[in-house]
């Protein structure tokens, strides 16, 4: 089966636009991060290496050092599709990150964003 093309799509040519989302609703760049290291494990330096790197999404995941265990906890729909009940592991794991960012955008509280 054919592979989806966000798979090899680049980390670092996504990032500005969770950015660029987050700050049109007056959050910040640091919240963004915050959010891509409890996801994916990745402390500031190993995700500012991944972005120079250029990595596609398949990589950025494969190498992310731990998926936060609480990964569960995120539900919710996100491009028409309940993130729960996504089969593809990376593709839910991609999703992840949108809902995340998503809820960022809306105003949640890092708390709730979280999951603490």
């Amino acid at each position: 089966m054919e592979k989806h093309r966000i798979f090899k799509m680049s980390f670092a040519s996504v990032y500005p636009h969770y950015v660029a989302k987050a700050e049109k609703k007056g959050r910040t760049k640091a919240e963004v991060d915050t959010i891509i290291n409890w996801l994916t494990g990745y402390n500031q330096e190993a995700l500012q290496q991944q972005i120079e790197l250029k990595n596609d999404f398949e990589t950025f995941f494969a190498q992310a050092p731990q998926l936060n265990p609480n990964v569960s906890k995120i539900t919710g729909v996100i491009c028409g599709c309940r993130v729960e009940e996504i089969e593809d592991t990376l593709m839910q794991q991609i999703r992840y990150l949108d809902k995340l960012i998503d809820e960022l955008a809306k105003g949640k509280t890092m708390e709730k964003i979280l999951r603490k």
